[in-house]
C-alpha cells in the first residue's frame, strides 16, 4: 500500500517520503495515529499545503524529547520480579512494564513501542536498552532486574550474581548411588539360585 509519510518513522521515512508498506501496518498503525496518508494525488496536493505546518510541528515534537533526554537518562530502572533458584523470572519484564515504570518515575508518558527492547526480559541481570522519545531522539538506559534491592545494589555495584550451581550439583549426585545400589541387587538373585538348588 501507497502512502504518504505525515512524520519521520523510524526505518520508514522522513516526513513526505511516498513508501510502500503492507497493508495491515498502515490500517492498523500509521494511518489511525496519523502518521501517514494515504497516497493518492489529492492526499499529495494536501500535504503540500500541510507540509509548512507539519514540518513545525515536528520540529517542536523533537526539541521537546530532547528536553527530557536528562530526566529519561538519570531514571534509577530498578525492577524487583519473583524469580526462581536459577534466576529466570517468574514471568517476564516487557516494553509496556518498562514504559510504565518511566511515567511513574519520570511523569514522561510513551507508548511502549517506544521502548526498543527487542524480546521481552526473563531472567535476573542487568540489560541495556533504548527509549525513542522521539525518531530522531534515542536514549540509552540499563534495566536491572532482581528479586531484591541488595541484589539490585549489588547489581549496579557491577558484581555478577550466580544461580542454582551448587543445588544442581547436589541433585545431580544422588544419582551415580542410585547405580551403585543396582549393582547389589544380583547378588539377591545368586541367593535364589543357592535356595534352588
Amino acid at each position: 500500500m501507497k502512502i504518504i509519510l505525515t512524520e519521520k518513522v523510524a526505518k520508514l521515512g522522513n516526513i513526505g517520503d511516498v513508501v510502500d508498506v503492507k497493508m495491515g501496518f498502515a490500517r492498523n498503525y500509521l494511518l489511525p495515529n496519523g502518521k501517514a496518508m494515504r497516497y493518492s494525488k489529492e492526499n499529495l496536493a494536501v500535504f503540500e499545503t500541510k507540509k509548512a505546518e507539519l514540518t513545525a510541528k515536528q520540529e517542536g515534537a523533537k526539541k521537546s524529547a530532547e528536553s527530557l533526554v536528562d530526566k529519561v537518562a538519570n531514571a534509577k530502572f530498578h525492577m524487583i520480579r519473583s524469580a526462581g533458584d536459577t534466576g529466570h523470572l517468574y514471568g517476564s519484564v516487557s516494553s509496556r512494564d518498562i514504559a510504565r515504570m518511566l511515567a511513574e518515575l519520570t511523569g514522561v508518558k510513551i507508548e511502549s513501542a517506544q521502548v526498543l527492547l527487542g524480546n521481552p526480559i526473563k531472567t535476573i541481570g542487568a540489560f541495556n536498552t533504548k527509549i525513542a522519545l522521539h525518531a530522531d531522539v534515542i536514549v540509552p538506559v540499563k534495566i536491572y532486574v532482581a528479586q531484591t534491592q541488595d541484589e539490585i545494589d549489588a547489581l549496579v555495584a557491577g558484581k555478577v550474581l550466580t544461580f542454582g550451581t551448587k543445588k544442581i550439583e547436589d541433585e545431580v549426585a544422588p544419582e551415580p548411588e542410585a547405580k551403585a545400589e543396582e549393582v547389589v541387587e544380583p547378588v539377591a538373585e545368586e541367593k535364589t539360585e543357592e535356595s534352588a538348588e
